[in-house]
């Protein structure tokens, strides 16, 4: 398997788990619904522990355009393969989106909030301020990608095959840390094509998608992956 094809697939299974994790906790009549905070959390690290465990092989598992971007910014990615994996994630998404759709498919219109609706799709800050906005995804962009590349750093990490799992709880600690200011995008992909699924999908009493908000997602983990991969370049020897 190329990378193209991992991608949208280890991308559809990111967004399917995660999105799904915060439908069940958001939607109405759900079994899970106010499941709050930790669920939606533990929900996301599990959602990219298997994710990473499905396609690492094919594709090393970026299912991030941050990832990709920060890898190929240092050099282990070729820049003829960034369109290919970058495509991949962001089809991948919208896939995931549309099937989070469908398994809720009945409680969309028991909802009436459309901001939760919004919500299963993508994220908005808790305070709406551009600048600090900015800066949150930065940070947790900026830890993803260092700490990714520090767990795969050591022969003996790897070696244990464990690495997904320890990438997951990475994910799981940055939700619970540093989610609370933004919701923790730190993902274009994972943002912006669940985003369009929102917009396109004929959900009921849906509102609008929040297109004045969605550059920041895409924006600010992208220079928070960047700087990551570059600071760890920087710092770890060899």
């Amino acid at each position: 398997m190329g990378n193209f094809p991992a991608e949208i697939i280890g991308t559809a299974i990111l967004i399917l788990l995660g999105d799904g994790v915060v439908a069940a906790t958001l939607l109405a009549k759900s079994k899970a619904e106010n499941g709050g905070w930790i669920v939606i959390a533990l929900g996301w690290g599990m959602a990219v522990t298997i994710a990473v465990f499905a396609v690492a092989q094919f594709s090393g598992a970026h299912i991030n355009p941050a990832v990709t971007l920060g890898l190929w910014a240092i050099g282990d990615v070729d820049a003829g393969d960034v369109p290919g994996y970058i495509a991949g994630q962001f089809i991948g998404a919208f896939i995931g989106a549309v099937l989070v759709w469908a398994a809720y498919l009945e409680h969309w219109k028991e909802t009436e909030d459309p901001g939760l609706k919004l919500a299963v799709f993508c994220t908005a800050p808790a305070i709406r301020n551009p600048v600090a906005n900015v800066i949150t995804e930065i940070i947790g962009t900026f830890l993803l990608v260092f700490g990714v590349l520090a767990i795969g750093a050591t022969e003996a990490t790897a070696a244990t095959g464990l690495v997904p799992l320890l990438v997951g709880l990475l994910v799981l600690g940055i939700g619970l840390s540093l989610g609370g200011p933004t919701g923790y995008a730190i993902n274009p992909a994972r943002d912006l094509g669940p985003r369009i699924a929102h917009f396109v999908l004929p959900i009921h009493g849906k509102g609008d998608s929040d297109w004045g908000y969605s550059w920041i997602p895409v924006v600010a983990p992208i220079i928070g992956g960047i700087l990551g991969a570059v600071a760890f370049n920087a710092f770890y020897p060899g």
